[in-house]
């Protein structure tokens, strides 16, 4: 995995491989140089990071600091957040590929640090991943809880029942809409504004498919139960109403095949429909 320019220090593996605790070594690493760079920081600083004894405990208290609210306390939702790490390690791991993809593919990104304490982008989906826990233990209320505010404080708006992959970007994010029946595999980047959403009052499964590698520009609309074949690009703003064949970028609205996609566009992040 190439950084572009940026510290390489880790390198994802398809086989499952813990990376969680490389990602903390960074993490670490950079919240010391950041505190000897800018005091004024050393609250947010050692409350998050210097103080913890691991990523997910990182996580723990960046989440409950940025979802706390009067209905819902800090010390309230900490035991929480910390219940759903503990019982599935693999929500942890999906978070630190989730740091390293920012990293990776945000070239206004320099280290975990960042989207670990300001992307909302990263606390979306890092909210969405603890919702999500909580609405396969049948915890429906508190998983519902935890998407209200989620949509409230970052503008993000995905159902708990939506099936999500590790390696995901959300850049910027603002005004990201995902239905409750929607599929998004590993590795897909998403800019702001983009929606997965049904085409009517149908039940069962009526939100799209967005498989491994996608790249989605921003305002583009993806409507009903199509599948975005491996690979492809959906350009800017684009209405996506049909399936879109993998390594296929497409454009317009509705949005038809305007050129291919090699690669991967989801890593590459080049949004030009003929590269």
């Amino acid at each position: 995995m190439s950084t572009r320019g940026k510290r390489n220090k880790i390198q994802i593996c398809e086989c499952g491989e813990s990376i969680s605790e490389e990602v903390w070594k960074w993490v670490i690493d950079d919240s010391q140089k950041a505190l000897e760079k800018e005091p004024a920081m050393q609250g947010l600083l050692r409350d998050v990071c210097l103080s913890r004894s691991c990523l997910a405990e990182a996580i723990v208290a960046r989440l409950a600091r940025k979802l706390s609210r009067r209905d819902m306390s800090r010390e309230d939702l900490e035991p929480v957040i910390r219940e759903a790490l503990n019982a599935n390690p693999c929500i942890i791991e999906c978070m630190a590929r989730d740091l390293v993809a920012i990293a990776d593919r945000d070239p206004a990104c320099h280290s975990p640090l960042e989207p670990l304490l300001f992307f909302k982008g990263f606390h979306a989906i890092s909210t969405y991943r603890i919702a999500h826990w909580l609405w396969q233990q049948k915890r429906y209320m508190l998983a519902l809880q935890f998407q209200s505010v989620s949509s409230e404080v970052f503008g993000v708006d995905i159902h708990p029942a939506a099936q999500i992959g590790s390696g995901i970007l959300l850049d910027h994010a603002t005004g990201f809409v995902v239905g409750e029946t929607a599929i998004i595999r590993n590795n897909v980047s998403i800019l702001h504004e983009v929606t997965l959403g049904g085409t009517g009052k149908e039940d069962g499964a009526r939100h799209p498919i967005v498989e491994s590698g996608v790249l989605i520009g921003a305002g583009a609309k993806i409507l009903g139960r199509v599948t975005i074949g491996e690979c492809a690009k959906i350009a800017a703003c684009s209405v996506v109403l049909n399936d879109v064949a993998p390594h296929t970028t497409v454009a317009g609205v509705p949005a038809t095949v305007v050129g291919s996609a090699a690669f991967t566009p989801a890593l590459d992040m080049n949004q030009e429909l003929c590269p």
